[in-house]
């Protein structure tokens, strides 16, 4: 049976894009705080059955709840970046993009003691207007980048761009993509990587996706979450009629989804599920 690679991406209802025209970095602290709630019920799931995953986290956080960081990492899970503020790359300029890797790679090293060598945008970001994004990773030492998605969105995508794992070259170095899932049906390119579409659509058809992948393509799905997305008891903020649809539809119904998923599929670690595709070593520590 393939492996497939889970991954949550650790930001608080408060932080997403979908909220960010309402709601100011500056003011987070104002914000009551559910992520440790929600990520300490994340652990005990996974631990229930024995599986490792990816933790895509911001650095803001990693600075607010160091021991939080801590103990994922002692519970053997990787620690990967999500970026600083959750801050979108087209909305940055290379500097700072550098600056805000960085800064996110040293905080979470330096609570961890291990090498951080993993990477996923805001929102998927790093369009085909921000692939700049992904030298700048190479150059600070990042082995792979999650955050491209191969499909049509009107705040990211790249329809265009390889389904599946891609290395990708520059004069420095290298560095693996690894797209977000999706299953080709019609002619395009159909979401079933999780978060949304994963409250969105029916259980079976994301197994269906999973399984497709799995058997007639001989790849593995890459799933993620938010633990925003199994707390439906979360204060509700004010935002359009799009951001609330986006953000509450059938968050009720994540975590059973989630418990049956890691009852039907075998799931680990990006940086373990996709060392086969990375050339340059990789500390499993």
């Amino acid at each position: 049976m393939i492996r497939n690679a889970m991954s949550i991406d650790v930001e608080d209802y408060y932080m997403v894009s979908a909220f960010a025209d309402r709601i100011k970095f500056e003011d987070w602290p104002k914000y009551e705080s559910r992520i440790e709630k929600n990520v300490y019920k994340i652990l005990e799931m996974l631990d229930e059955y024995r599986v490792k995953v990816t933790f895509f986290i911001l650095g803001w956080v990693g600075e607010q709840h160091p021991k939080l960081v801590k103990d994922i990492h002692s519970a053997g899970h990787e620690i990967a970046s999500h970026g600083y503020n959750h801050t979108l790359v087209y909305n940055q300029t290379q500097e700072e993009f550098r600056k805000d890797i960085r800064k996110t790679k040293n905080i979470l090293e330096d609570i961890t003691g291990t090498s951080v060598v993993g990477y996923r945008a805001t929102s998927f970001s790093i369009i085909d207007k921000t692939l700049w994004a992904l030298d700048i990773l190479i150059d600070e030492g990042f082995l792979y980048d999650s955050s491209i998605f191969p499909v049509h969105h009107d705040l990211y995508g790249n329809p265009n761009f390889n389904r599946f794992p891609e290395i990708i070259k520059n004069g420095v170095g290298e560095i693996l993509e690894i797209p977000l899932s999706t299953i080709r049906l019609f002619r395009k390119n159909i979401p079933i990587a999780g978060g949304g579409y994963l409250r969105f659509f029916p259980l079976r058809f994301i197994e269906w996706g999973i399984r497709s992948l799995n058997r007639n393509e001989a790849q593995p799905a890459i799933i993620y979450f938010h633990p925003w997305e199994i707390d439906p008891e979360q204060p509700r903020l004010n935002g359009s009629k799009l951001a609330k649809l986006r953000h509450y539809t059938n968050i009720s119904k994540t975590f059973l989804k989630l418990n049956r998923l890691l009852k039907t599929f075998q799931f680990g670690p990006v940086k373990e599920v996709f060392a086969y595709k990375i050339t340059m070593p990789i500390s499993f520590q």
